[in-house]
């Protein structure tokens, strides 16, 4: 592992920022210490609860029979529909979401009632004594049955630029295809978790696990019919959220307080794995469809693209991880002349939501699959077609959406991650072991990631942050972003203490509140840093003005004069300790609390014309990924992953190491072996570790480089000139998947392009095999 990102000289100028500092709770998480929800010591009467689950995926319920749930022992409540108070829908964005069913049943496993008991055994017991009876319809699965049958969830959205079927059609080569693009089980360790305590002014207090803590708020309020200040979200971390807590952890947490309103106890739900998995919806599947034409040398002249999303059954953020997809099909590459079109499917399935990528990794491979295709189609190596396709001055920088590139790295990341992993060297061995005939075939793959930074949703990008500094020269900081083992508290402690020029060890991060910082937008879009640290950033700054307004005042200097580093405050012949400074200032009543603001500049979208800057900057980086297949069985092996990555100036280079590492073997789970299964009835067949397979130890190779770009510091003005680190690294995992193909590919010369959907399992693997040795002998 190399750290290229100065650590030494961060630690040696004193500064907290740059330097490789461990997560804030890393002894926490080995040691059992950081308390998660179900960790928090339980409540005199507390209420656990189990929530009941219909057994069709569409129809009707006719009835429902509760009363041996209700005489269960230990039961202690029952509630149905019919108990909540306020609003029954939950639907974050748009309405689809009910609580809990009335009549109709739009997926297998829906919420039908919540059983409150004095302990979770008793309530998983009661639960199961239920008597539902059906009137079932023949549920809708597949999104190519959705397609046919025309239901949706959303109006479509379209993305165009310059005449796309006439460059197509004068193309001196066209291909056109589809591809499978499959979803993807959040698989937090931490499944989903609340607990509502009532408050003896009527208000309710709920602990959560979750990444929105002010929808929580919001939606319990609605639900129990309470105004918004009566109703306190805290989340002090996740066990991982992933996208999964955005708005699927709103059901449990509003039950729990639904339960607490009625009984006046204290309610905690965790949803046990399989209902968490049957319950809670996962990454979008897509179906795309394209059409390119392009020249010998592999330059792409026009594009048609139609990127099909499955929804589920409600809208949930269907609209914006769509548009996200479409934000993301052209990857790295200038598209000349570019049609988009994203729909959104409806099915009678669980409500697909975020996950880490938010729609881009699956509009991304698509263009990584097309790549490959026109790669095939000329014999060139697939490194050199992406190359000539890059973004670059000379050839285009114009976006789908009509956004101008700028500052963009990838170039040079290619070319220096093409030379430091030798990948041409490389390439040469890999034909040299595949002629040799025999029955194992190496493939490698280089692809880079343009991941575009930003709500899409402009409204988002706006956090709050509240700082109070003690009189002992301690500082408490509360913001609006939430701790999902991400790092997010840790860098902001960096932040806080460098503008206040204090050791990270004196500021302390409490769990994020809506009663201290208000109304805040989900942590999400990776732009949790950017964000919150902003805002803390500010709020630092003011209390550090009027420090520096005291101390110049008493030593007849201007303001800038004033130095705050090592722990002291300095100016002309002032020269003290930080607390000293600061209990001089509440001496004097200089106001010690701040609160920071902070709203991304210069970023909007017009949706009616497809046209905008939905991005104020791209994250960018590259992976060479390299395999071993065996063609008997399918089987493969990942042999060794070079990356590098662009994080601007590193604030955190160990926790941003750590996050793209982390992406990485995330991606390559979603792209190999993490594959969901219903059966025609709509029930969910990959509902348990037993048979669903995310990556293990055996499954990350012992090479494994990751370095951080130096010297590229972001253009854009985000806190001290960093970027995002959160979802751009799970799509360098592509380059896994392309690796894959490119092995298979060479059971044909490297003349024709394996038909491989993803997530690319063994028997997807061996399918592909036999098709391109069939397909191969044909050509022949």
């Amino acid at each position: 592992m190399r750290f290229d990102n100065g650590i030494g000289e961060a630690a040696a100028r004193g500064r907290a920022t740059g330097a490789a500092l461990a997560h804030d709770s890393a002894t926490g998480h080995v040691t059992g210490g950081a308390h998660y929800v179900d960790d928090l010591p339980e409540f005199a009467g507390m209420l656990h609860l189990a929530v009941g689950r219909t057994g069709i995926a569409r129809g009707r319920l006719t009835s429902l029979d509760l009363d041996a749930v209700r005489q269960a022992p230990g039961v202690v409540c029952v509630l149905t529909a019919a108990d909540v108070p306020g609003h029954l829908d939950i639907g974050p964005v748009f309405p689809g979401d009910p609580l809990l069913v009335v009549d109709e049943i739009q997926h297998h496993g829906q919420p039908m009632f919540v059983v409150a008991a004095t302990d979770l055994r008793c309530a998983r017991r009661a639960a199961a004594l239920a008597e539902a009876a059906y009137e079932e319809e023949s549920p809708v699965i597949d999104v190519a049955d959705a397609i046919e049958a025309g239901i949706t969830v959303r109006p479509p959205h379209v993305m165009h630029r310059g005449d796309p079927a006439a460059a197509i059609a004068a193309a001196p080569r066209r291909l056109s295809g589809s591809m499978r693009v499959g979803g993807q089980e959040h698989f937090y360790l931490e499944g989903q978790a609340a607990l509502a305590v009532p408050r003896d002014d009527g208000g309710m207090h709920v602990v959560t696990s979750n990444q929105n803590p002010t929808e929580v708020q919001k939606l319990v309020a609605e639900v129990l019919g309470l105004p918004m200040q009566a109703v306190t979200a805290e989340v002090r971390r996740m066990g991982g959220g992933f996208g999964g807590k955005e708005t699927q952890a709103n059901p449990w947490a509003c039950l729990a307080a639904l339960v607490a309103h009625h009984t006046g106890r204290p309610a905690k739900c965790r949803l046990p794995r399989v209902d968490d998995m049957v319950m809670t919806g996962k990454r979008h599947d897509f179906l795309n469809r394209y059409d390119v034409g392009f020249d010998d040398e592999g330059r792409i002249l026009g594009i048609d693209y139609h990127l099909s999303g499955r929804c589920g059954c409600s809208p949930d953020l269907s609209d914006a991880i769509v548009d996200r997809a479409m934000f993301h099909c052209d990857n790295a590459y200038y598209l000349p002349a570019v049609h988009v079109e994203g729909h959104r499917w409806r099915t009678h399935t669980v409500s697909n939501t975020a996950f880490r990528g938010f729609g881009g990794p699956q509009g991304m491979i698509a263009m990584e699959a097309v790549i490959d295709e026109i790669a095939r189609a000329t014999g060139l190596d697939p490194l050199d077609v992406r190359k000539r396709n890059l973004y670059r001055p000379d050839a285009g920088q114009l976006t789908p959406y009509h956004q101008e590139i700028t500052h963009f790295t990838v170039p040079a990341i290619i070319e220096r991650l093409e030379r430091d992993a030798r990948y041409r060297e490389r390439r040469d061995a890999i034909a040299v072991f595949n002629a040799s005939g025999g029955t194992l075939r190496r493939g490698i793959a280089l692809t880079p990631v343009k991941f575009g930074i930003s709500f899409t949703v402009t409204h988002l990008n706006q956090a709050g942050a509240l700082l109070h500094v003690y009189t002992d020269g301690t500082v408490h900081l509360n913001h609006g972003g939430t701790e999902m083992g991400q790092g997010l508290f840790t860098k902001v402690r960096q932040i806080v203490a460098d503008e206040l020029g204090v050791d990270v060890t004196a500021v302390g991060v409490s769990a994020t509140r809506t009663d201290k910082v208000p109304n805040t937008a989900p942590t999400a879009a990776s732009s949790g840093t950017d964000l919150n640290g902003m805002a803390a950033r500010n709020a630092a700054r003011t209390v550090r003005e009027r420090l520096a307004a005291f101390v110049a005042d008493r030593e007849n200097a201007d303001p800038g004069d004033v130095v705050f580093d090592g722990g002291r405050v300095r100016c002309r012949a002032y020269d003290g300790s930080f607390a000293d400074t600061a209990r001089a200032a509440w001496f004097a009543r200089v106001p010690l609390s701040a609160t920071g603001f902070y709203k991304t500049p210069d970023i909007h979208y017009d949706r009616d014309t497809g046209r905008g800057r939905p991005f104020f900057y791209f994250a960018n980086g590259a992976a060479v990924s390299e395999v071993v297949v065996d063609t008997l069985t399918g089987e493969y092996r990942l042999l060794g992953v070079d990356i590098l990555h662009d994080v601007g100036n590193s604030i955190n280079p160990a926790v941003d190491v750590g996050q793209i590492e982390g992406g990485f073997v995330q991606g390559l789970g979603w792209l190999t072996t993490e594959e969901l299964k219903w059966d025609d009835k709509g029930r969910l067949l990959s509902n348990a570790p037993a048979n669903y397979k995310i990556p293990a130890v055996a499954d990350v190779p012992a090479h494994f480089n990751v370095s951080l770009l130096e010297g590229v510091p972001n253009r854009e003005e985000t806190v001290y000139r960093s970027k995002a680190v959160g979802e751009p690294p799970l799509m360098l995992a592509i380059s896994a998947w392309c690796a894959i193909r490119d092995a298979v590919s060479s059971l044909a010369d490297y003349r024709l392009a394996p038909r491989l959907d993803a997530p690319a399992t063994c028997e997807h693997v061996l399918a592909a095999i036999e098709d391109i040795r069939e397909r191969g002998a044909r050509h022949e």
